[in-house]
Formats: C-alpha cells, sequence, structure tokens
C-alpha cells in the first residue's frame, strides 16, 4: 500500500456522492487505516454540486485534502472538467458514461467508464443503485480496500434496501471493463 491514498468523488446532490465517501471511509477505519474525509457542496438541497474527498493512510494524516487523487469518481460533466487534471499518470478516472458526455483523451491517467445509472436502471428499474453499483467496483480498484468490509459499510451507513444493496454491490464488484 501506498503511504497515502487520496480518493475524490464529485457531482450533484442526491447521486449519494457523501455517503460513497463515509461508506469509503468506514471500510478504510474497519480495516485498522487512517482516515480523514472532507465534503463540500452547494447551497442547493439537491441538484447543486457535491464533492467527497477521502485519504486512507496506515500512518498519521497529515492533511485531509486531495491534491493529487490516486481515484477520481466523477459523475457529473461538470466534476469531471473540474477535477480531471488532478488524477496523476498512474491514477484513475472512474466516470459513468450516461452522466460524463465528454472524456479528454489527451489525459494519460487511465479512464474507465462504467455505467452505473444504465445498470441502475436496468437491475433495479430506478436510478437509485447507482452509487452502490460504483462501490462495488471501488471495493474491486482500489487494492488496500476489503470487499466484505465495503459492504459492511454500505449495510451499516445505507438502513435501507440491504438485499438490492448486496446485490447492486455484486454487480459493480463483477464488473469487467
Amino acid at each position: 500500500m501506498k503511504d497515502r491514498i487520496e480518493i475524490v468523488a464529485s457531482g450533484f446532490g442526491g447521486q449519494g456522492v457523501v455517503r460513497l465517501g463515509q461508506i469509503v471511509g468506514e471500510a478504510g477505519v474497519k480495516q485498522g487505516l487512517r482516515v480523514a474525509m472532507l465534503k463540500s457542496h452547494g447551497t442547493e438541497m439537491r441538484g447543486g454540486y457535491v464533492r467527497s474527498q477521502v485519504v486512507l493512510s496506515k500512518d498519521a494524516i497529515d492533511s485531509p485534502i486531495c491534491e493529487s487523487p490516486d481515484y477520481f469518481i466523477a459523475l457529473s460533466s461538470a466534476a469531471y472538467e473540474r477535477f480531471k487534471d488532478t488524477v496523476p499518470n498512474d491514477g484513475i478516472i472512474l466516470y459513468d458514461p450516461a452522466l460524463v458526455e465528454k472524456i479528454d483523451e489527451t489525459l494519460n491517467c487511465t479512464q474507465k467508464a462504467f455505467p452505473a445509472k444504465t445498470l441502475s436502471m436496468e437491475n433495479f428499474d430506478k436510478p437509485l443503485f447507482a452509487n452502490t453499483l460504483v462501490l462495488g467496483v471501488v471495493a474491486k480498484i482500489i487494492d488496500v480496500l476489503d470487499k466484505d468490509m465495503v459492504l459492511d459499510s454500505i449495510l451499516k451507513i445505507i438502513p435501507k434496501f440491504h438485499e438490492n444493496n448486496k446485490k447492486a454491490f455484486q454487480i459493480g464488484y463483477d464488473y469487467t471493463f
């Protein structure tokens, strides 16, 4: 594990961006890691800008700010445009092509399209489970995260729809790029 892993998730209100960060942080704590999280959002209740930043480390965390995220989860075009240039060459951008229309092909980092909204509609007839699908992918691509700890954290933090969340998480985890 690197000394410090930075994860940024961003989109718009109502997508579960903050909850996604909370779940990743909770899973990290359960694994004995040190965790720091920041969230920021616009003044709107739904539909406004939202971002969560999570830092995972075995050692003390000197700053919770993610300046060079190893992983960036883009859930809107505005979020993608805002943070795409902060991801280093060895970083990964995970984006939903239903929500991020234009991709910058000049970036040297890895970009992975994951159709969370589409898969949620296909499997559950609503977009509600898109963030749980994303968490399945996150549990798979972020090596330091334990799959079972992430799922346990989902079930602890999201009090409803446990069976659908388990199914959505597994679909995301099993997704191949």
